[in-house]
């Protein structure tokens, strides 16, 4: 039996996006655990293909740890590929705040 996903009410997320299409939650959490403790990290997948599509969330239970890890982790190489983190909420809100590294 499938357990859901996970009460993300009270975390705080961050939209990682340009991931490989073979990066795993797995190899995600070490990068990002290292600023605080995660409660949850999802990769979209195409609905037909199973494929991820590009871009993941990493939510975080303390806001402090999640803008850590925005600014440090924004622009690093992961799978060969630069990524770049920001504050989900500010984003699909309209207030678009993009950490300069």
């Amino acid at each position: 039996m499938s357990r859901g996903p996970p009460n993300t009410n009270n975390m705080v997320s961050l939209k990682v996006d340009n991931i490989s299409y073979r990066t795993s939650p797995e190899e995600l959490r070490p990068l990002f655990e290292k600023y605080g403790d995660i409660g949850d990290i999802y990769i979209p997948r195409d609905r037909y293909s199973k494929e991820s599509r590009g871009f993941a969330f990493v939510r975080f239970y303390d806001r402090r740890d999640a803008e850590e890890a925005m600014d440090r982790l924004d622009g690093y190489s992961v799978d060969g590929r630069d990524i770049h983190v920001y504050n989900w909420f500010f984003a699909s809100h309209g207030t678009f705040i993009h950490s300069q590294t």
